[in-house]
């Protein structure tokens, strides 16, 4: 675990101890493959399933607060995407989004999950929407938290200089040096000092191979065209301090999505984990609205 200053261990205990409460659970999937998981499933409501896909650098266990405040009304589960935690990998070496979606549907079959309300923080953007491009009727809703829009509609030189620039940072620094050197570009000013230890938790258990296919995914995906074919409920949203995926380049995914960016003061990049009630109310919002009946006319958050 990474070294923190000691009047600050105990903020991270804390979310460690929360975290306890929902323990990493493990799904054989085909070809001898498997999925880790957490989740909260408690009897009692007929809400529809919320799945929540995180980022490049980060986790399941980066959504603790989202399962203690949204777990009592809803299923909630999240995902270590395939080469994240005890996840198998994809099998390209050069993975694009549709090889994410794929391994997500199995997922969610294997579940038992007809039929859910996903979200997805930036490169989790990036195979949500691949998702949905693939299997609308499966979504009630898409939900996109500081989406990643992908490399794949720039150049060849764009798309090889962001690729491999992001490579030779994992080469030089490892998970623990990028969470000690990077963790900070994602939280604002605002932050708490909590809220950056468990970034830096998270992101210094990245497994070197998955976080390398990730980045492959990263240059070779289009979100806004993904976007283009689904006609569902959708909405986006990104903190107004945002320097990784900032409110100009989000507003062009919810442009590519045909609805409105939702803009939270205060918030950087993993505003789920610095500003949870802010972003937990939205997904609440969202959740609630979805699981609702709607027509396709009209269907845009």
């Amino acid at each position: 675990m990474s070294a923190v200053p000691s009047v600050h261990a105990d903020q991270q205990a804390a979310l460690e101890a929360r975290l306890a409460s929902y323990p990493a659970q493990q799904r054989s999937l085909a070809a001898q493959r498997g999925l880790s998981y957490r989740e909260v499933d408690r009897a009692g409501h007929a809400a529809l399933p919320l799945v929540l896909l995180h980022g490049i650098g980060s986790g399941a266990a980066s959504w603790v607060q989202q399962f203690d405040a949204l777990g009592a009304t809803r299923r909630v589960l999240a995902w270590d995407a395939p080469g994240y935690g005890a996840s198998s990998p994809v099998a390209a070496a050069s993975p694009v989004a549709p090889d994410y979606a794929a391994v997500l549907k199995e997922w969610l079959d294997a579940l038992g999950i007809e039929r859910c309300v996903l979200v997805g923080h930036s490169l989790g953007a990036i195979i949500a929407g691949a998702f949905a491009a693939a299997h609308p009727r499966h979504l009630a809703g898409l939900l996109l938290l500081s989406p990643a829009g992908g490399y794949g509609a720039a150049t060849a030189e764009v798309r090889d200089a962001k690729r491999d620039q992001r490579l030779a940072m994992l080469n030089e620094l490892g998970p623990q040096g990028l969470a000690d050197k990077r963790s900070a570009n994602m939280l604002s000013v605002h932050a708490s000092d909590a809220a950056r230890a468990w970034v830096r938790w998270n992101m210094s258990r990245v497994i070197p191979h998955g976080y390398a296919q990730a980045t492959h995914l990263l240059a070779n995906a289009d979100l806004a065209a993904d976007l283009a074919r689904y006609d569902g409920r959708v909405s986006v949203a990104v903190g107004a301090d945002d320097t990784i995926t900032t409110p100009e380049a989000c507003e062009k995914i919810a442009l590519a999505a045909r609805t409105r960016l939702q803009i939270v003061p205060r918030a950087g990049h993993a505003g789920y984990i610095e500003a949870p009630a802010a972003y937990t109310a939205i997904i609440d919002t969202f959740c609630r609205a979805s699981d609702s009946p709607l027509t396709q006319s009209g269907a845009k958050a």
